[in-house]
């Protein structure tokens, strides 16, 4: 299902951010925008790209020997030395909760073998995602000519990171320790909404002097998740809160359609003159508070016996305020013989005109 806009309706209280969205990621419906696809620095929130093309790469549970190159990059690190050995489970994590541009060095030349190498097929992958405003020079975020991303590109960057379950596991993680040949270190995600609410699930930050503070995160409740992105903001925690108490205060998840529900289908040639049908699944959906749900029911003009209990029979669409949110298949939910006459149609009709 494509993104769609459902508003540009903003929070009660202004962001501080210079670039912002709010994501529904079920629906697929960007539910607030302020300058959403200009190009802007995105600091360690390249990191998300980075954990995706890793795991994809590398087993979680394989240990290398770090390369020099991966040694003495600036900002934060893990404090990687030539030749210690590592797991890539502790570099994820390094990567994920402490923002270590060594691990996002190490990861990339254990991958494709420079960092460059690494780069390209970040900026390939960000083609495949349809990222418009989003260019990878490196895979740590360092200011760097040519590295830049949008605060839209960035959201469907985390919601393809989080259908990797171990990407949520390690992301929202709050502490972990590594082990470096026998140097144990305490990791803390940076995070804060991790402790400041009890509904995000993971997120990245990022910070340097020429993109200034940038935070992306990803909310859950009651079976509503979104996909909040801040971009140069001088208070991003509470932006995010705002955003995602704006998004939660719209949207709640319905249950729409069950498989208790039943609709009647003319039958010919049967042994009754009807079906029972019934939905092959439960269908819930995001919605917005007080939106309308309507459904349509797509049958054949004319249904034939016999018919088998299971035996799908139509579709029905359904529909929130005229907009398609999902379809599901209908089945008999008895079986129907088929009612044999003594004389066949055509025999009465052969008889009545030839009078034999």
């Amino acid at each position: 299902m494509l993104p769609v806009c459902v508003g540009a309706d903003e929070p009660s209280v202004p962001l501080s951010a210079k670039s912002a969205v709010l994501y529904e990621a079920q629906g697929g419906r960007w539910v607030y925008e302020k300058d959403a696809d200009v190009r802007l620095p995105m600091a360690s929130t390249t990191k998300i790209m980075t954990a995706l093309i890793a795991l994809r790469t590398l087993e979680l549970d394989a240990e290398y020997k770090i390369p020099a190159e991966a040694c003495g990059i600036e900002g934060s690190s893990l404090y990687l030395k030539e030749g210690d050995t590592v797991s890539v489970r502790d570099l994820m994590y390094a990567l994920l909760l402490r923002s270590a541009n060594d691990a996002a060095s190490a990861l990339a030349i254990l991958s494709f073998g420079s960092e460059s190498a690494f780069a390209d097929e970040m900026n390939a992958e960000a083609r495949r995602l349809g990222l418009q405003n989003t260019s990878f020079k490196n895979p740590h975020g360092l200011d760097t000519e040519g590295h830049y991303s949008s605060a839209r590109d960035l959201a469907v960057m985390l919601d393809a990171a989080m259908r990797d379950e171990r990407f949520l596991e390690i992301c929202g993680c709050e502490k972990y320790t590594v082990a470096l040949d026998g140097r144990s270190q305490v990791l803390y995600n940076h995070n804060k909404l991790l402790y400041l609410t009890d509904y995000v699930t993971c997120g990245k930050t990022g910070y340097t002097k020429k993109s200034g503070r940038c935070l992306v995160s990803a909310a859950e409740r009651d079976g509503v998740r979104l996909i909040a992105v801040t971009m140069s903001a001088s208070d991003d925690w509470n932006d995010h809160i705002r955003l995602f108490d704006y998004g939660f205060g719209r949207f709640e998840r319905r249950t729409v359609i069950s498989k208790a529900d039943r609709i009647y289908a003319d039958v010919a040639g049967g042994t009754k003159a009807g079906v029972q049908c019934a939905p092959t699944e439960d269908f819930s959906a995001v919605l917005e508070k007080g939106s309308t749900v309507t459904c349509d029911t797509l049958l054949p003009s004319l249904i034939l016996a016999p018919i088998c209990e299971g035996e799908i029979i139509g579709i029905l669409r359904i529909y929130e305020n005229e907009r398609l949110i999902g379809e599901i298949c209908l089945a008999a939910c008895e079986a129907i013989e088929y009612k044999e006459q003594r004389i066949p149609l055509i025999r009465r009709i052969f008889k009545a005109v030839s009078g034999k």
